[in-house]
C-alpha cells in the first residue's frame, strides 16, 4: 500500500531505503531522543522488524520519499503498541523520523497527517496516540499541529528504559477521530 501527500511517497520499504535510512538512524542528531544511534546491522534489522509489522498487520511505518526526486527522507506510519508495559496498550501510534537535511521543511506533519488520514479514514480508527520523551520539543510541537492533546495525567515510565535513564521520562499525545481535521 502506498499513499501519497503533495509532496510525499510513503510506500513499503525497499531495498534502496536500507542506506539512507543506516544513515540517518546512525546521526546523533537525528538519534538525540533515542538511547543511542543504529549501527548498519541494527538499523537493518530494524527495517525487518516493521517490515513484519506491515505483513501482520497491513500497515506500519513506511519508507518516505520526496516525490520531486524521490529523496528517501525517513520513516513515518501508525503501528499498533502491544507491549503490555506502556500504561496506555493496546493502542495505535504514529510515529516519525526524518533525516536531518529535510528537518523544518513541514514534512514530518504532511506524511504524518496522511498517515492519520489512512487511519481513521481508511481502518476506521477510533484514537491514534504519538509518544515521546519529555525534552523532545520538536516532536511534541509536530504533535500539536497535528491537533494531538497531551494530559499530563498520561505521562509514564518508558518501560523498556531503566530507571534514571536520561529519556525514560515520557508524554502521551491523543488525538480522536472526530477531532481530526483533515
Amino acid at each position: 500500500m502506498t499513499i501519497e501527500t503533495p509532496r510525499l511517497v510513503l510506500a513499503p520499504w525497499a531495498e534502496r531505503d536500507l542506506a539512507p535510512f543506516a544513515m540517518l538512524n546512525a546521526d546523533p542528531d537525528v538519534m538525540r531522543y533515542f538511547p543511542n544511534p543504529l549501527t548498519r546491522e541494527e538499523s537493518d534489522a530494524l527495517v525487518e522488524r516493521l517490515r513484519g509489522i506491515w505483513d501482520e498487520h497491513g500497515y506500519g511505518l513506511a519508507a518516505v520519499r520526496r516525490r520531486e526526486d524521490d529523496a528517501f527522507i525517513g520513516t513515518v506510519g501508525i503501528q499498533k503498541v502491544l507491549n503490555p508495559g506502556y500504561p496506555f496498550a493496546p493502542a495505535v501510534e504514529v510515529g516519525w523520523r526524518i533525516a536531518r537535511p529535510f528537518w523544518r521543511q513541514g514534512y514530518a506533519s504532511e506524511a504524518a497527517r496522511a498517515a492519520l488520514a489512512h487511519g481513521f479514514d481508511v481502518l476506521g480508527l477510533p484514537e491514534i496516540v504519538a509518544f515521546t520523551t519529555e525534552s523532545n520539543l520538536p516532536s511534541q510541537a509536530v504533535m500539536t499541529s497535528l491537533g494531538m492533546v497531551r494530559d499530563p495525567a498520561d505521562d509514564f515510565l518508558h518501560p523498556l528504559l531503566p530507571e534514571g535513564h536520561r529519556l525514560r521520562l515520557h508524554v502521551l499525545f491523543r488525538l480522536r477521530s472526530e477531532g481530526f481535521r483533515r
